[in-house]
């Protein structure tokens, strides 16, 4: 496991002037979102909005009604007005409930809508992307972003979109009802608004990077549990429980330290809210005291005055935390849409077109490749070679030669640095990636074997069909690939789900299930990245009687960890620092000797 932890001590105030300087603004965020997501949903939002002024409308008329409660019954003694009010109060309560129910069901199904979307296209736009783009990216932390920030992002943009229009709709009414009862005193009452609005845009700012930081965190924090849940074998064989535990604290209460820090700063406007509410309260009722006894308002606007401020007091708090959670969201929006943003570097050309192989001639022209454009160290260096059609051709080389190299840039997965790549004469980078890679078939020495069927994981590559016939040649491509027997001795046979990874399979089973999804593949081009290294002798023997069989009329490319397995190739090629310095056959290499012909001798494995 690695011992660096990607929480470590950082320059904080660097951190801070990174953070405003590459913070986005907040509109250009929701204008985002309301383009691209909300705005699908218009119907259901104009709807929502609907029953949000109702409700909001049921809590100003309370206000209102206030009023002749007061007055006309409890001071004038009207019983004539008892039932009426009483039951308008009632109705009131019964229609805004109703109301608030159907506008939280809408919006709440607007929002989830909203980050299903997000979230499938997140997968999506991960899932066309290239391999440098997962290698700059560990799993844990795509993870985070799919995950945990979205379902911030679900929190932030439900409770807003809930919350938001319909406080400030209640606050609206209310306000009109307080000028409706006395204009000069609701003017001296909304004094404390432009210090309660930049108060909360303060807290709002604080909180937008204190989120970011999080979301860092959490993500740091699901990619080293993944490391560690991947390396559990290497972690018990080490004795090193105790030391991932210690480092994973560090992880745990960093984040947890983030989160109440977030929690102190979120909250401290409600102290400062009360105290100015509270005076704002006692200057309501002493100024409103006097008039009443002076006889220039009545008990009735009084109190109605007072309920509508009170009331009105609750959606502005309200607003001051659904901004907290507004910026909270955004801070993983900035989070999502930095993925979304991230581009390809491997792209089909406008012009790209598909492809039909039968036993495709590979060429090499002149080829660089730098994995780190800012390196000047090159994986390879101006490699010119040509791969026979339905040929073997066999990479040779020490560690870091450009074996595998080379076989990454046959499918595309990297895009060249200089050079061409031509199949049957055509460039690589004018053929479409699905219809080039549809012709291809790997056997890599890291075996993804998925948590699903045998059934599945054989057929994977090759979707569509679930028949019978089907079901015939992933049994015939087991049997080619030795792997018939173990399969039936499963539990439930083909049926078996293998465990993610494949945890229930030893490396050579798994091995054995890999060769038989390229089996089943039956493509023209087949690479074999030392696709037998997990077998034992005997069963590489096995193995490679079926992979020669597999390997008729196709071209093939073939990496070996031992040098024995590849003296049958076509060609040999043999590289070193990234340069092709050798090919030929076994024996024309054998007889030259040189670089080769010292391996072989040595018995080094490649």
């Amino acid at each position: 496991m690695s011992q660096n932890t990607p929480l470590a001590p950082e320059n904080k105030e660097q951190n801070k002037k990174n953070s405003k300087n590459t913070m986005p603004k907040t509109w250009p965020l929701v204008r985002r979102l309301a383009r691209d997501y909300i705005s699908q949903h218009k119907g259901t939002l104009a709807l929502a909005v609907f029953f949000m002024i109702i409700a909001a409308a049921m809590t100003a008329a309370f206000a209102a009604i206030i009023e002749p409660v007061m007055d006309q019954v409890l001071v004038a003694g009207n019983t004539n007005r008892i039932w009426g009010l009483g039951f308008g109060i009632f109705i009131i309560f019964f229609v805004r409930g109703i109301a608030t129910y159907l506008d939280t069901i809408l919006m709440n199904k607007i929002g989830h809508k909203i980050v299903a979307a997000i979230q499938n296209e997140m997968f999506g736009h991960f899932m066309h992307l290239d391999l440098k783009f997962f290698h700059a990216h560990p799993s844990g932390q795509l993870l985070s972003r799919v995950t945990n920030d979205v379902n911030i992002l679900r929190t932030a943009v439900t409770g807003c979109l809930t919350g938001i229009g319909k406080s400030l709709i209640t606050l609206i009414l209310l306000i009109v009802v307080m000028f409706y009862q006395d204009w000069k005193l609701a003017l001296a009452c909304f004094t404390i608004f432009p210090f309660i609005a930049l108060f909360v845009a303060w807290i709002g700012r604080k909180l937008r990077r204190m989120s970011r930081e999080i979301q860092d965190g959490q993500a740091s924090l699901s990619d080293r549990l993944s490391q560690i849940f991947q390396g559990i074998r290497l972690v018990k064989a080490y004795g090193m429980e105790g030391h991932e535990q210690e480092q994973m604290s560090k992880f745990i209460h960093k984040v947890r330290n983030l989160t109440l820090k977030s929690v102190r700063i979120g909250n401290l406007s409600t102290p400062v809210n009360e105290t100015l509410v509270g005076i704002v309260v006692f200057g309501i009722i002493v100024y409103g005291g006097y008039q009443v006894a002076a006889g220039q308002s009545t008990a009735g606007q009084l109190l109605s005055f007072i309920t509508a401020f009170t009331m009105a007091y609750e959606p502005m708090k309200k607003l001051a935390r659904l901004n907290n959670t507004l910026q909270t969201g955004l801070g993983a929006a900035e989070r999502v849409f930095e993925m979304l943003d991230t581009k390809a570097d491997v792209t089909d050309a406008k012009d790209a077109t598909d492809v039909q192989l039968k036993q495709p001639e590979i060429t090499l022209d002149n080829v660089i490749f730098q994995y780190n454009p800012d390196d000047e160290k090159k994986a390879l260096d101006g490699v010119s070679v040509t791969m026979p059609g339905g040929k073997v051709t066999a990479l040779v080389g020490r560690s870091g030669s450009g074996k595998t190299t080379i076989l990454n840039l046959i499918p595309r997965f990297f895009d060249v640095t200089s050079g061409r790549v031509f199949i049957d004469g055509q460039d690589i980078r004018e053929i479409t990636k699905a219809s080039l890679r549809g012709n291809m078939a790997l056997v890599s020495q890291d075996i993804t074997i998925f948590d699903d069927t045998v059934w599945a994981n054989i057929g994977y590559g090759k979707q569509g069909q679930s028949d019978g016939a089907y079901q015939d040649e992933i049994i015939q491509a087991a049997i080619a690939a030795e792997a018939d027997e173990f399969i039936r001795a499963l539990p439930q046979g083909y049926d078996t789900r293998l465990g993610e990874d494949g945890v229930t399979l030893s490396g050579g089973q798994r091995q054995r299930i890999s060769i038989a999804r390229a089996i089943l593949r039956d493509a023209p081009i087949l690479l074999l990245d030392e696709a037998t290294s997990a077998l034992d002798n005997e069963a590489e023997r096995a193995i490679q009687k079926t992979l020669a069989e597999l390997q008729k009329g196709r071209t093939t490319l073939v990496i070996a960890h031992r040098l024995s397995t590849v003296q049958a190739a076509d060609q040999i090629l043999v590289l070193e620092h990234g340069k092709l310095i050798e090919q030929g056959t076994h024996e024309k290499l054998m007889s030259q000797n040189g670089t080769y012909a010292q391996m072989h001798s040595a018995g080094l494995r490649d």
